[in-house]
């Protein structure tokens, strides 16, 4: 274990499953005792957990070195993360940078502490093969009163022709049921209402349980433990593809105590020829099927949708099957991506590559399209009494909150709400395309 005790500050970059190791890292440093402080503070050591599948990883990557070392010139500046796992002689060159670790190393940072000095040249690089990533280890993170990421699955066994995720993460493989019931119930002893299941690919959750593929449990027995869980007021499910999500898994959510009526399902095209080109493993067709049935069981769920344009091969038409085919169905909100290539993968070589200019143009059509689904499924949702989860945010005197399926709330500040459930009256959509609320006889009788 480290000797060196001093302050430590992080930066997470990219998906809900880095904000939960990062804080796992957190706690592994401040208790070899390490004070945890603002990374615009000036710190020992800071610690910078990176993505990949952003289109600037490199330019992210660098920007946060800066910030570091402008808040302490002297700071140990320690990379993790996918983008470290992935380029990391890359990342060595940047000035600042001391220490660059791999997927299977950052969780052994102290050890790398260790005699660390600040470095003129380049960092020193701990990285091991993705195939020696073989293991796994929990985490949850806690940085927010209201809300918890729980991560229960890690790396993936798909072949998606974009993506580097396999590459930077490694096989699929998932926490024990034990372990994962063990972290929700820490996560409820320091009232957090709410928990996010997190992983790559959850909905494959339970492969590499002990180690090896042998399938004991399921996505469905986790979620069915889960919702046992006193404590927890709600958990959300982060995202799941299309062909893990099963209808059991559906019922169970309609009929749960604790999993809220919000889906996120990744669709990536609504072009059945580019699904097979993305080596996706589905069709629009159970795509349509899966949103179909949440509608039949849970009318009012929030759906969201991944999406990427501009993938090579994505013409006019092609993009507009994708336009449609999404206008017509009844979700709720898009994230959309615009492609970018990346090395090693299959894509980066594949023909028909779609113009820069083209791939922005259809990105801002389908935000457009995204913003229109939102406001439009928020008006469904007016003049219902709905429990809202309130958060900490103090923002021109508002505060914020969401209702179980994802519609965003705000009123008036007041410090007595923050981490509180409130039954509320959803009023109007205001200008910022938030709702307004206003007490209810639920509220009402909740107080008294």
């Amino acid at each position: 274990m480290s000797t060196f005790h001093g302050t430590a500050a992080f930066h997470t970059l990219g998906c809900k499953l880095n904000f939960a190791e990062t804080s796992t890292i957190a706690r592994q440093l401040t208790d070899a005792g390490y004070d945890k402080v603002s990374f615009d503070d000036k710190a020992d050591v800071y610690v910078i957990n990176t993505c990949s599948v952003t289109e600037n990883a490199d330019r992210e990557c660098k920007l946060h070195v800066k910030r570091a070392m402008k808040a302490n010139p002297e700071g140990l500046v320690v990379i993790v993360g996918c983008y470290a796992q992935l380029k990391p002689e890359e990342i060595s060159q940047i000035n600042g940078v001391d220490l660059v670790l791999g997927a299977k190393e950052k969780f052994n940072i102290l050890s790398y502490l260790d005699d660390l000095e600040k470095r003129e040249n380049e960092g020193i690089v701990h990285s091991c093969e993705i195939e020696e990533t073989d293991f796994f280890i929990g985490s949850y993170s806690v940085g927010d009163r209201t809300r918890a990421f729980l991560k229960v699955q890690d790396g993936c066994d798909y072949k998606c022709t974009y993506c580097t995720i396999p590459l930077a993460r490694g096989i699929s493989r998932s926490d024990t049921i034990e372990n994962v019931i063990k972290n929700a119930r820490e996560i409820a002893e320091r009232d957090i209402k709410e928990i996010v299941l997190t992983g790559v690919n959850i909905g494959d959750y339970g492969k590499g349980e002990f180690g090896n593929k042998r399938h004991e449990h399921t996505f469905l027995d986790l979620i069915s433990e889960l919702d046992q869980v006193e404590g927890i007021e709600r958990i959300r499910i982060s995202s799941i593809e299309p062909n893990l999500l099963k209808d059991e898994s559906i019922d169970l959510v309609s009929k749960s105590k604790s999993f809220v009526p919000h889906f996120h399902i990744p669709l990536q095209s609504g072009c059945d020829d580019l699904l097979k080109k993305m080596k996706r493993r589905y069709l629009t067709k159970l795509y349509n099927d899966r949103v179909n049935k949440i509608r039949e069981v849970m009318p009012d769920a929030a759906i969201g949708v991944d999406v990427i344009v501009g993938f090579p091969g994505e013409t006019e038409e092609k993009f507009m099957e994708t336009y449609n085919f999404l206008n017509e169905l009844p979700i709720t909100y898009l994230h959309v991506f615009t492609y970018s290539e990346r090395e090693n993968t299959e894509a980066a070589d594949m023909d028909g590559v779609v113009p820069i200019p083209e791939r922005k143009k259809r990105n801002k059509m389908l935000r457009i399209l995204s913003e229109k689904k939102k406001m439009a499924f928020y008006q469904t949702q007016l003049g219902k009494t709905l429990p809202v989860l309130w958060e900490h945010e103090n923002k021109d005197g508002k505060m914020y909150g969401f209702t179980e399926n994802y519609v965003r709330v705000q009123k008036d500040f007041d410090p007595a709400f923050v981490n509180q459930i409130e039954f509320l009256n959803l009023e109007k959509i205001l200008s910022d395309g938030t709702v307004s609320v206003q007490s209810s006889f639920e509220s009402f009788l909740a107080k008294a």
